[in-house]
C-alpha cells in the first residue's frame, strides 16, 4: 500500500497568539488536545507507518553554503499508509492539531521513492 508524508503546518502568527494566551488557557487546551491526540492515534493506529513527531526551529543550509535560521509553517510530521492522498487526507479530518490545536493544517504527500522503514 502507498506511504504518504503528513505534514503538519502552523502559522508563525498563530504560534505567537497560543503562546502570549495565560499559561492556564494553555493548559487547558493542552489538557483537551492531548487525549484527543491519544484518541486519534489509537483510531488510525493500523494505517500508522511511523508516528515521526513535532520538530523545532528551522537551520538552512543553501546551494551557495550559506547556514543560518530560517523559518517556515512545518512543525511536525507523520507516515501513514492508505490506497490514495485523498484516503490519507480523511485519516485527519478529525485530527486535533487542526480542531483543538492552533494548527493551521496537514499536508499529505506520497512518497515516489522509499522511504525504508
Amino acid at each position: 500500500m502507498p506511504h504518504f508524508l503528513a505534514v503538519y503546518t502552523m502559522k508563525r502568527e498563530d504560534l505567537a497568539k497560543f503562546r502570549a494566551m495565560p499559561k492556564a488557557e494553555q493548559d487547558a487546551v493542552d489538557a483537551k488536545g492531548l487525549p484527543e491526540w491519544e484518541e486519534w492515534d489509537k483510531r488510525h493506529a493500523t494505517a500508522i507507518v511511523n508516528h515521526g513527531g513535532m520538530v523545532g526551529k528551522t537551520t538552512r543550509i543553501t546551494r551557495d553554503g550559506t547556514i543560518a535560521p530560517a523559518t517556515n509553517d512545518f512543525c511536525g510530521y507523520l507516515i501513514v499508509e492508505a490506497e490514495t492522498a485523498e484516503a490519507a487526507a480523511a485519516l485527519f479530518s478529525d485530527h486535533p492539531h487542526i480542531g483543538t490545536f492552533p494548527g493551521d493544517g496537514i499536508d499529505i504527500m506520497p512518497f515516489l521513492v522509499g522511504p525504508a522503514l
